[in-house]
């Protein structure tokens, strides 16, 4: 029954597949753009689906033959190779239906967002601003290595090296859906570079992962509350509130112009690795 189930819903996904494929080649849709991406988008979301789908659905046939070998054949060197072949299938199945299952979950619309990522340096002083520069290098060659940029948005070097604060945005495709699990804290236990007895210190920073933040509608002004930081709001505007503005009559806060300089290092190309 679950993989008669799975079987019918693959069918409509399929379906769909093939008929987005059909509409990237028509000439109505590729002269707009907007409906192309959109389209192309779409096409290339339900591909991983399609392709664990043929692969299932390959490894049900072969099961079902397996097992239509098994009761007709009476040569006991092909019932054995059904059965080993019934087993394997069967040990197969479970994994990729719990694949499909994962495949099937409605995607959250911010996971393919840019990121905006601060590792900020903890408890454990120039240590932990060190930490954080590590954390902040070995980000780096993970982006690099998926072939991500990095975009630099304001850094605070620690005394002893490292970084206090650092703040960068991340481009690529579907980058927040797999750097917000890094959201959280992080801690190391290592005799620092500032300890001179050798002995073992315990460090901590913080790495927070948000989506980069949309437009905001045409006629807002963004409100700066007392509850955040003027630097949280350049960095994080997203978390803001956003009001309508009509004219008229006072309103707490106070508008930030794009203009508006910001403090630090904001906006260096890179900071020393």
């Amino acid at each position: 029954m679950a993989n008669n189930l799975i079987l019918d819903r693959l069918v409509g996904v399929k379906k769909r597949f093939v008929e987005v494929g059909e509409l990237l080649t028509s000439p109505d849709v590729m002269s707009d753009m907007k409906r192309y991406i959109k389209l192309n988008k779409e096409y290339k979301e339900l591909k991983p689906v399609v392709e664990a789908y043929e692969k299932y659905k390959s490894a049900i046939d072969n099961l079902d033959s397996a097992r239509e070998l098994l009761s007709a054949e009476k040569d006991e060197e092909m019932r054995e190779m059904a059965k080993a072949e019934i087993d394997t299938l069967l040990q197969a199945l479970p994994e990729m239906e719990e694949d499909i299952r994962y495949l099937l979950l409605p995607a959250d619309p911010e996971d393919e967002k840019n990121a905006v990522m601060e590792i900020r340096a903890g408890t454990g002083g120039d240590e932990a601003s060190i930490f954080a520069g590590d954390l902040f290098r070995m980000y780096s060659k993970y982006i690099e290595a998926q072939g991500w940029k990095i975009d630099m948005n304001y850094y605070t070097e620690g005394t002893a090296g490292g970084y206090k604060e650092i703040v960068f945005n991340v481009i690529g495709d579907g980058v927040y859906g797999i750097l917000k699990y890094e959201s959280g804290v992080h801690r190391v236990q290592r005799v620092p570079q500032t300890e001179t007895q050798g002995r073992i210190h315990t460090s901590a920073a913080t790495v927070a992962v948000l989506p980069e933040a949309g437009e905001y509608p045409q006629g807002h002004i963004l409100l700066i509350w007392p509850r955040r930081t003027e630097r949280q709001h350049h960095i994080f505007s997203h978390q803001a509130d956003t009001y309508p503005y009509r004219g008229g009559g006072d309103m707490p806060g106070r508008e930030i112009s794009d203009q508006e300089p910001r403090k630090g290092n904001e906006g260096a190309s890179h900071p020393p690795l």
